[in-house]
C-alpha cells in the first residue's frame, strides 16, 4: 500500500502545500507567459514521446479502467542556479524535487504523488539531437540531466516518471531552479516555521525546535540539505520539504488577498527560474481549477532505502506502485 496522510488535519495541511506547490509554480508562470515575456525566449526542441497506458487492468481480483477527464502535471525542483542562458547537452541539472499532481476534472479534485528523488528507474539516454540512444536504471533525479537542460530534459524526467507508473501518461511539465526558492522566499518577507533538524556546523541559524524566519540562503538551506544531518536520507529532506511548502503557503495566501499587484509582480520575479510546456492560457485554466478542485490527499510510494555503490537508492514496492496508480488514474468497471 502507498503511504498516504489522511487524518482530517493533515488533509487541510495537505490542501495548503498543495496549493502553493502549484499556486507558486504555476499560476505565477503563468502571469509570466500572459505578459509574453516567456514566449519571446522560448525555443523549440524535439519532443519525446511520452508512455500511454491503454485498456482495462485487473487487481486484486478486480477489474479496473482509466479514468476520463484526468490530467496530470509533474513539479520539478531544480538543484541547480539558473545562470544558464546558453543550453547545453552536458547539463547537470538534477531533480531533488519532484511532485506529479493528478487533476481528476470530472470529479473536480486533485491529488498529489511526492516522488523520492532517489527511487531507482529507467530512463532515456537522449543524444545532442534530443533523440533517444539508450536506456539507463538510476535516481529518477537523473531523467533531468539527459537533454538541453530545458524542455528536453523535463520531458525525459515526465517520460521516466511515466515509465515508473506502468506507462502512464504525463501531460505537463513545470521545472524551477533552487535559486528561485531564496528569491521568492525574499520577496514575500521570508517565511516562518519551527526548525525540525540540527543544521549545526551548516548553516548556525538553523536550530532544531526554534521558530524562525527564514531568509535568503538560509531558505534554501533548509529545504535542500540532507548531507551532514543526522538523518541524512530524502525522505527526511521531504518532510522539511512539505512543511516549508505550508508555511509558504500562508504567508502567500496573505499577500494575494491583501495586494492585488501581488501575482503579477511575483510572476515578474520569477519569470527567468521557471520552464513549462504550458500555454499562458492552459496556466491560467489550471490555476483557476486548481484553487476550486477539491484537494484529496498527498501520497508517495512506500519501498526500501538501500546504500547503493554511490549513492542511496530508493526502490518502490510494485504492489505500492501498482496500487498507488489505480488509485490516482483508474476506477472499478461495475
Amino acid at each position: 500500500m502507498s503511504k498516504a496522510y489522511t487524518t482530517k488535519e493533515k488533509r487541510i495541511r495537505n490542501t495548503k502545500y498543495a496549493a502553493i506547490a502549484l499556486a507558486v509554480i504555476l499560476v505565477i508562470s503563468g502571469v509570466f507567459f500572459m505578459i509574453s515575456l516567456w514566449e519571446n525566449k522560448k525555443e523549440f526542441f524535439p519532443e519525446q514521446n511520452t508512455f500511454e497506458a491503454e485498456g482495462n487492468i485487473r487487481y486484486k481480483g478486480r477489474e479496473y479502467k482509466l479514468k476520463e477527464d484526468v490530467e496530470s502535471v509533474l513539479v520539478l525542483g531544480l538543484d541547480k542556479f539558473e545562470g544558464a542562458d546558453a543550453e547545453s547537452y552536458n547539463n547537470d541539472k538534477q531533480s531533488d524535487f519532484l511532485m506529479l499532481f493528478v487533476l481528476d476534472h470530472k470529479n473536480e479534485s486533485c491529488t498529489a504523488l511526492h516522488i523520492n528523488r532517489d527511487t531507482m528507474a529507467e530512463m532515456a539516454v537522449l543524444g545532442v539531437a534530443g533523440d533517444k540512444i539508450g536506456t539507463v536504471t538510476k535516481q529518477i533525479a537523473l531523467a533531468h540531466t539527459y537533454g538541453n537542460g530545458k524542455e528536453v530534459s523535463c520531458r525525459n524526467a515526465a517520460d521516466a516518471v511515466s515509465d515508473l507508473l506502468m506507462g502512464i501518461s504525463v501531460d505537463h511539465y513545470a521545472s524551477v531552479t533552487m535559486d528561485a526558492v531564496s528569491v521568492y522566499n525574499d520577496f514575500i518577507g521570508g517565511v516562518e516555521l519551527t526548525v525540525l533538524d540540527s543544521f549545526e556546523g551548516i548553516d548556525e541559524t538553523l536550530v532544531k525546535g526554534e521558530t524562525v524566519t527564514l531568509k535568503g540562503e538560509h531558505a534554501l538551506n533548509y529545504v535542500r540539505t540532507r548531507y551532514g544531518l543526522d538523518n541524512s536520507t530524502n525522505a527526511r529532506r521531504m518532510v522539511r520539504q512539505r512543511q516549508y511548502l505550508e508555511a509558504l503557503y500562508t504567508k502567500s495566501a496573505e499577500l494575494i488577498k491583501s495586494d492585488e499587484s501581488f501575482v503579477v509582480n511575483a510572476g515578474m520575479k520569477l519569470a527567468d527560474y521557471i520552464v513549462s510546456d504550458y500555454s499562458g492560457n492552459g496556466l491560467q485554466s489550471l490555476a483557476k481549477q486548481i484553487s476550486e478542485y477539491q484537494f484529496v490527499e498527498i501520497c508517495e510510494l512506500e519501498g526500501r532505502i538501500t546504500e547503493g555503490e554511490e549513492h542511496i537508492e530508493f526502490y518502490p514496492d510494485e504492489d505500492s506502485v501498482e496500487e498507488t496508480v489505480i488509485r490516482l488514474f483508474y476506477e472499478s468497471v461495475e
